[in-house]
């Protein structure tokens, strides 16, 4: 039987893990990143791979760094056939990518080769795409730009956000493994080149592109929020004060006004002028140091009028 190493941090990558499982895949053990601190008292939490690799007693690797000799060394061990990666979130080194019979493969959230890079579910919404994809592919040293095996589209809804298109995403990953695996192991599959002229690229979300341009168009804005809700979140200033911006709803306004002002408060949420007709009218929101709340609430408790301006 072949032998798989897997390799695997967040959430995305525990369905198509236990894809693996439930295909009778012999995984020998599970590469992922190390426990953290997480959430306000800093408790050390385990990675969700890790949660799930327990859960089926299969065997832990948590390399700081996986180009380490030593950490090499420990994965070559269980002398793999095969490598499976998905959002591991480390480069893997040459000796790791040319050991396995079958080579080192990667489940990766974007159509190849748009969206190389980190946060490819991030960039498909920001962008406004109407599609985005799975693309699973031979792992190289350049940044997932290695042959194609398999490709599965999958549409981006008006109203998906990165949390509703990364679940889709996984489960779409996960079923696109299960076909290829098979044909793979057999041989039967045609590696096909990327072409270099058409990749684009999806880094990790910096601080500073989390602020809303409000001189933007409705639409724009509006795929901003969705593009990074639930993580990291859009956000604007009020007299000074930061707010996060959960979601919103585009709204049709004739008269013009200055971006970022506010043109009415309604009951449920604040309309804010944009670059364009397309108004943002604002129906989750999260003031600095408070609980997320729906525009109702948040309407209720804030001395916010028509006339103030979100900068």
């Amino acid at each position: 039987m072949v032998k798989v190493v897997f390799m695997g941090t967040p959430d995305f990558a525990v369905p198509i893990f236990e894809q693996l499982l439930e295909d009778k895949h012999h995984v020998v053990a599970v590469v992922t990143q190390p426990d953290r601190p997480k959430g306000r008292k800093k408790v050390l939490t385990p990675p969700p791979m890790k949660v799930a690799a327990q859960k089926h007693q299969i065997p832990v690797l948590q390399p700081e760094k996986i180009q380490e000799k030593e950490e090499i060394d420990r994965v070559l061990s269980f002398e793999p056939d095969l490598i499976v990666t998905a959002a591991f979130g480390q480069i893997l080194p040459k000796e790791l990518l040319e050991e396995p019979p079958f080579g080192c493969i990667n489940v990766h959230a974007s159509l190849l080769p748009e969206l190389r890079g980190g946060a490819p579910i991030h960039y498909a919404i920001l962008e406004g795409k109407k599609k985005t994809g799975v693309t699973i592919m031979y792992m190289v040293e350049k940044l997932d730009a290695g042959d194609i095996l398999s490709q599965i589209e999958v549409p981006i809804a008006e109203n998906d956000h990165v949390g509703s298109l990364h679940d889709k995403l996984s489960k779409a990953g996960a079923r696109l493994l299960s076909d290829t695996m098979p044909k793979l192991l057999k041989g039967e599959l045609n590696p096909i080149p990327q072409d270099e002229s058409k990749a684009t690229f999806a880094y990790n979300i910096k601080r500073e592109q989390e602020k809303i341009d409000w001189s933007k168009t409705g639409e724009e804005i509006y795929n901003h929020i969705r593009g990074l809700n639930p993580w990291p979140v859009a956000y604007t200033t009020l007299s000074g004060k930061v707010l996060k911006i959960w979601w919103g709803e585009k709204v049709h306004e004739n008269k013009p006004f200055s971006p970022g002002t506010v043109i009415r408060v309604e009951r449920d949420g604040i309309v804010v002028a944009t670059g364009n007709e397309i108004a943002i009218k604002i129906t989750e929101i999260q003031p600095s140091g408070k609980k997320r709340m729906s525009g109702e609430e948040f309407v209720r408790g804030a001395q916010i009028k028509a006339g103030m301006t979100f900068e």
